[in-house]
């Protein structure tokens, strides 16, 4: 198979690169969904990226207003690989990806709902830098943009966001994927886990159950509990299941997603659940 690194190639610091992104999403903010084409496009172009192939990632994207841009973090020194918009189109709304350029990828973390789950998309940024072997799948405008729930895309199919998460499920790449919610006086949990459209757990994400849960975290598991949100209906949890892929859904409290011992905690958790996964 032919391997190539993109032409483009930057210097940067890397959070502050992709939260400046976010910054700007508002709930009456513009988002049109890609057409079938175009979402074609970019699954190809994703699939090339993926399997090294920079330069045939780029000739797909390009028609579409995407481009490829190899990142160097100026804080880790480590490498990522960015899709984009080059523009200021539609296409700047549908969101980014970023790859772990030194390394093959094992793991995968998505935000679908940035600014709007409220440090959901910090939280995945800490994830990629702090974790080896991993990808960001983050979604490009708030979840109340456009028309009628067209960004909302945790539960539509004709996003960008969910053709490059097929991608990765087509790799067998175990993703988690990020959620916030607001404490309920009915069920006081920090954090509700489930798998998804999934029944059961892989001893991996059971044991993180496990240790958010001895670091001081009430869990709830939905593969074993009745909780609230565990996302069945989540269509990157039932394409997973379709697929046989591994994909964990992460609802968390304010607390356990902003700053403070709670949220280290939960950072800490989901970092060692990545580092399992880029060991198998």
């Amino acid at each position: 198979m032919e391997r190539s690194d993109p032409a483009a190639r930057e210097l940067v610091d890397l959070d502050s690169r992709i939260l400046s992104y976010t910054a700007g999403f508002r709930p009456e903010g513009p988002y049109t969904p890609p057409d079938d084409e175009e979402r074609d496009r970019l699954a190809r172009g994703v699939g090339h990226l993926l399997d090294g192939d920079a330069r045939a990632a780029e000739r797909s994207l390009a028609p579409i207003g995407l481009g490829v841009t190899r990142l160097t973090d100026t804080s880790s020194g480590r490498r990522y690989d960015e899709i984009a918009a080059t523009g200021d189109g539609a296409s700047a709304h549908w969101g980014r990806l970023y790859l772990n350029a030194d390394s093959r990828i094992r793991w995968n973390v998505q935000v679908p709902h940035p600014v709007s789950d409220r440090n959901t998309e910090e939280l995945g940024v800490r994830l990629l830098e702090d974790t080896p072997g991993g990808a960001l799948v983050l979604a490009g405008a708030h979840r109340r943009a456009g028309r009628t729930d067209a960004a909302d895309v945790a539960h539509r199919e004709d996003s960008a966001f969910h053709a490059t998460v097929l991608e990765l499920h087509k790799r067998g790449v175990p993703g988690v994927q990020l959620h916030g919610f607001a404490e309920s006086t009915e069920d006081r949990y920090d954090a509700v886990l489930s798998t998804g459209a999934a029944q059961s757990a892989p001893g991996e994400v059971a044991a993180l159950a496990d240790r958010l849960e001895a670091d001081g975290l009430r869990v709830c598991r939905g593969w074993s509990a009745r909780c609230r949100l565990e996302g069945t209906t989540n269509v990157q949890g039932k394409a997973a299941q379709r697929r046989h892929a591994t994909f964990v859904h992460v609802e968390l409290t304010s607390d356990a997603r902003g700053d403070g011992p709670d949220a280290d905690e939960a950072a800490r958790g989901l970092s060692g659940l990545l580092t399992t996964w880029a060991e198998d």
